[in-house]
């Protein structure tokens, strides 16, 4: 959907449709951000109702000077850096105790889950998401917005509203940290990293991990097998963010802006 200054003005007038319709274009926005954020799409879906209720009800304060998608994601990343519901979230994961925690109960090949499993795209999606917790959020959220979403630093920056050498360093050293702990750790990314997906799966699910049944989240993902195919075929410095962004479009299952809607201007 395209958002026009029209569309805008008729939702700050009291169209209740156009109000909707911003709601909703919001949500495809911050989702996908939020999932990556907080690494588990139940608490992301609870944090974009409550970013979705901020864009809502604070529209009148988006002034134009910039693209709406580029003030809601500004709205977004205040509410995930700051509040505190979220931070208190936080696992505060690093890479050494994460990279531990992937090596613990790791099951031999003949125990190993059969290669064409579909709970092993739900492993691998769930654990590219857990390795960003390893970066704390500033460090975090400028990976997600540059190096997964592909956000131009003159945007990111203006999102983040930090200065262009900050946002640089920052992004730089996440990427680092990103590719250097995949280049070791992941099986996919390489062939003699003692975690692969088929010997964790066992552990993880048994742990609960991983759901016992796939997430409707990320039904769209390329296949395991995709993936797999597209992570050696992939020149190595590049396969961290290769496989990061190999998680379909993250659609939320709510219907969230329609939620938001009925909150913030409830049926007579």
């Amino acid at each position: 959907m395209q958002v026009t200054a029209e569309l805008i003005e008729q939702a700050r007038s009291g169209d209740a449709r156009a109000l909707e319709a911003l709601a909703r274009h919001a949500q495809t926005r911050v989702y996908p951000l939020a999932v990556r954020m907080l690494g588990d799409p139940d608490p992301a879906q609870d944090a974009t109702q409550e970013i979705l209720i901020r864009v809502v009800t604070k529209l009148s304060s988006f002034r134009g000077e910039s693209r709406f998608d580029t003030w809601v994601y500004r709205v977004a990343t205040n509410y995930l850096l700051t509040a505190k519901k979220v931070r208190a979230r936080d696992p505060r994961l690093t890479f050494d105790v994460f990279g531990a925690d992937l090596e613990t109960g790791l099951v031999d090949d003949l125990q190993a889950s059969a290669e064409d499993h579909v709970m092993l795209n739900e492993l691998r999606i769930r654990c590219t998401m857990a390795m960003l917790l390893c970066l704390d959020r500033d460090h975090r959220v400028a990976y997600v917005l540059g190096e997964i979403m592909e956000m131009s630093q003159s945007e990111a920056t203006a999102v983040l509203d930090v200065s262009p050498d900050t946002y640089r360093k920052r992004l730089s050293r996440a990427r680092a940290d990103v590719q250097a702990f995949t280049a070791r750790s992941c099986g996919l990314a390489a062939k003699d990293a003692a975690c692969r997906c088929s010997r964790r799966l066992p552990t993880a699910m048994a742990m609960g991990r991983v759901p016992a049944e796939p997430s409707a989240h990320f039904a769209d993902a390329p296949t395991y097998g995709e993936v797999r195919v597209q992570a050696a075929q992939t020149e190595a410095r590049l396969v961290a963010a290769k496989l990061q962004r190999a998680t379909g479009p993250l659609m939320s299952t709510e219907d969230i802006a329609r939620h938001v809607m009925r909150l913030v201007d409830p049926p007579g």
